[in-house]
């Protein structure tokens, strides 16, 4: 019984000092990133912001009542209501307070303004769909403005998962009513 145990041990041992003796090569990757996925996506989203770049085209070229303009971020804007006797803008931290609705393209109703129900925005420190979130920052209190998003201003890839689909670029009638600042908002202090 000694003796198997004695050979036992000098097998194992042999066994290790072989195998860590011999070389060992390096495992290869399954698979070689080229970065193709990546740029096949590009060119897809650059075909489909193209796409719905072309259907608002069409939209601002139908609409000759109204005088849209083009926004630096991407969308595009018209004036249904401007307060001109109004400069007051919302600025990061303050609080708008705002009703609006979001329709298709077509001007057909998704969500109603009774559904979203008004609003309270505090300004860059909230959630909020990112083209409204520009948006509003070009508003004066009392503007009422019609927006024109593509789907990566919107909802994006995902919708809303409810009625808002996929890639699915919006019209939002927004209505600024109010700016007040934060009464939570600590004040900044000055280090001299």
């Amino acid at each position: 019984m000694k003796a198997i145990k004695i050979v036992g041990c000098l097998l194992l041992g042999m066994n290790l000092v072989t195998c860590c003796s011999q070389k060992q090569e390096a495992r290869r990757p399954v698979s070689h990133a080229s970065g193709e996925f990546m740029k096949q996506s590009v060119e897809r989203n650059k075909k489909l912001n193209q796409n719905e770049e072309s259907i608002i085209a069409n939209i601002i070229k139908k609409d000759t009542a109204s005088d849209y303009i083009a926004s630096t971020k991407g969308y595009w804007y018209t004036y249904l209501a401007k307060n001109e006797a109004s400069t007051e803008k919302p600025e990061k931290g303050e609080i708008a307070f705002f009703d609006y609705e979001i329709k298709d393209l077509n001007g057909k109703t998704i969500y109603s303004q009774t559904e979203l129900k008004p609003q309270q925005y505090k300004v860059d420190k909230q959630d909020m769909i990112i083209g409204i979130r520009y948006g509003l920052k070009l508003m004066n209190t009392g503007d009422k403005v019609k927006f024109l998003f593509p789907s990566h201003l919107a909802f994006g890839y995902h919708g809303d998962n409810n009625r808002i689909g996929t890639n699915q670029p919006l019209m939002c009638i927004v209505t600024l009513n109010d700016v007040k600042p934060d009464p939570t908002a600590k004040p900044e202090t000055k280090i001299e």
